[in-house]
């Protein structure tokens, strides 16, 4: 009798964004996780993000600037106190 092995080394990963199985085609790995290109995203401003090209917060990615930096940055640079001040 003939037998049928299958054989599934690795289970299918799910995209942190909306949990979805992510397909090699459609996978972008960043933050140590697989996810779909559409789906890595910034969280303040939706922008599309490109593996490697922006920062992370407690798991969740964001563009450098300005997102990233206006929320966790420090709080005096940018936001008009003397170290915002460029001197040519």
């Amino acid at each position: 009798s003939a037998h049928i092995y299958t054989h599934n080394c690795s289970k299918m990963v799910k995209c942190p964004k909306c949990q979805k199985e992510v397909y090699f085609a459609e996978r972008v790995t960043s933050l140590g996780k697989d996810w779909h290109r559409p789906c890595l995203k910034c969280e303040k401003c939706n922008k599309t993000l490109s593996a490697g090209s922006h920062a992370e917060h407690e798991g969740k990615p964001y563009c450098n600037n300005p997102c990233y930096a206006a929320m966790f940055g420090p709080k005096g640079f940018g936001r008009g106190g003397a170290e915002s001040h460029t001197f040519k």
